[in-house]
């Protein structure tokens, strides 16, 4: 019997017109800061962002001093004892930084109604891992000794990142559990890369899918991981590939979104069917006509705001019980 081809919805009409007006693509010839610059011009407006109290700091715990971050109130009358988010920006790991994500962070701030510190951790080439996980973990220990002063509640402390962000988010959340970290209350992973396992359908599938292709995913390796060799994915470090840690009970929470057209699905797919089985509460949403990176086009197209309120709403549920 022919095995049927799966039939799946297109991208939806509006992602699609823009993407068609604003292409972002790259390969590692392009060079980093070609791709860096391909991002900035994908950030929101100014005048498209809600107004909030904002805060530049630097932070940092233990032998790593020097971490930016940019700190965000919610628009709401209570301003102490709220929860705080800490947020991981995308990119590879390699652009991206705190403007460009400023739009995605002040949505989690308004959404959770929780103080949101976005964190500007090293980037690859110039710095390839672990840099950048040591500054998002330097970060976190900050904000879990710091919490109070911010108007925070260091009880309700959660993680959230788009791509290499929520990456980070699910190292974060191990980490925080495995050596002293704060006490994590749920982590919401947008499209996160978990497995380094490229051998995944939707890595085929969606090869040359727009925003993340296989060029630009080839990209984003050779600069974080320039001495690594991934061709066996099983064996990399749980730093790099979270799902390869050997237990994952005790894991706070989490909400997993997805895009149906975007090489990552199946790494958010399996994440979640690894801490379902682990026993971690888990929600998993995949968006049937959307593309990786939905998060960031939100302000200006009405399917992709739907998916990213799901997930906000769910990170809201979690820090207000």
């Amino acid at each position: 019997m022919a095995e049927t081809t799966r039939e799946r919805p297109g991208i939806d009409p509006t992602m699609q017109a823009l993407l068609d007006a604003i292409p972002f693509k790259f390969t590692a010839d392009d060079g980093v800061e070609v791709a860096r610059e391909l991002m900035r011009q994908l950030k929101t407006p100014p005048e498209a962002l809600p107004a909030m109290r904002i805060d530049e700091r630097t932070v940092g715990y233990g032998d790593i001093t020097d971490v930016p971050v940019r700190i965000y109130w919610p628009p709401i009358e209570q301003h102490d004892n709220l929860p705080v988010v800490v947020f991981y920006h995308g990119g590879g790991w390699a652009i991206g930084d705190l403007d460009t994500h400023d739009g995605v962070a002040r949505a989690h701030a308004v959404g959770a109604e929780a103080i949101v510190v976005s964190v500007d951790y090293r980037l690859a080439p110039e710095h390839p891992w672990p840099a950048g996980i040591d500054d998002s973990w330097a970060a976190l220990r900050w904000v879990g000794e710091h919490a109070d002063e911010l108007g925070g509640d260091s009880q309700r402390i959660a993680v959230a990142g788009d791509s290499a962000g929520g990456n980070i988010s699910a190292v974060m959340a191990q980490l925080a559990r495995d050596q002293g970290g704060p006490p994590l209350v749920f982590q919401l992973l947008w499209y996160p890369s978990t497995t380094g396992d490229m051998s995944l359908p939707s890595f085929t599938e969606n090869a040359d899918a727009p925003i993340l292709n296989r060029d630009m995913i080839a990209a984003f390796l050779q600069w974080y991981l320039p001495d690594t060799e991934i061709g066996e994915p099983d064996k990399l470090s749980p730093t790099l590939a979270p799902a390869n840690t050997a237990d994952l009970s005790g894991l706070p929470p989490a909400y997993i979104g997805t895009a149906e057209h975007d090489p990552l699905r199946d790494d958010g797919a399996r994440y979640a069917e690894l801490l379902s089985a682990a026993g971690v509460p888990v929600e998993l949403h995949n968006e049937p006509t959307l593309v990786h990176g939905f998060v960031n086009f939100a302000p200006v197209v009405p399917a992709a705001a739907e998916a990213t309120n799901r997930g906000l709403a769910a990170l809201k549920a979690a820090l207000h019980p």
